[in-house]
């Protein structure tokens, strides 16, 4: 967190926390319903688990890069911008585990000693 006299510190860019990232289930959800094909149906044409896609769409399971590669094939949605949305939406909830962030404090000390 950077500081500067008199200035508050949720007033400084760097220190401003950016918006919750978009799990890439939502934008295949979208791409689903907007091309008017069923879940079961896309999770056939990809040769996977119906089960799969719909924890997927329903953002409680990430997306892999060999399941964005499907994607890319099926939907002609890059792989790359898939991937990219899963990291940032994983960055961003490990971020605010609370538990994590003690096990991070906990590290940052232990590299401070040496």
């Amino acid at each position: 967190m950077i500081e500067v006299k008199g200035i508050a510190q949720n007033m400084i860019a760097n220190n401003v926390e950016p918006f919750e990232p978009t799990h890439p289930g939502e934008l295949l959800k979208d791409e689903i319903d907007c091309r008017g094909i069923s879940q079961e149906q896309l999770a056939r044409d990809m040769g996977v688990p119906s089960s799969m896609l719909k924890e997927i769409v329903n953002c409680r399971q990430p997306v892999t890069a060999p399941f964005a590669l499907l994607c890319e094939k099926a939907l002609a949605i890059p792989a790359y911008m898939l991937l990219r949305l899963q990291s940032d939406y994983d960055l961003f909830t490990t971020k605010h585990d609370k538990t994590f962030a003690q096990k991070l404090a906990s590290v940052r000390r232990i590299a401070a000693v040496l």
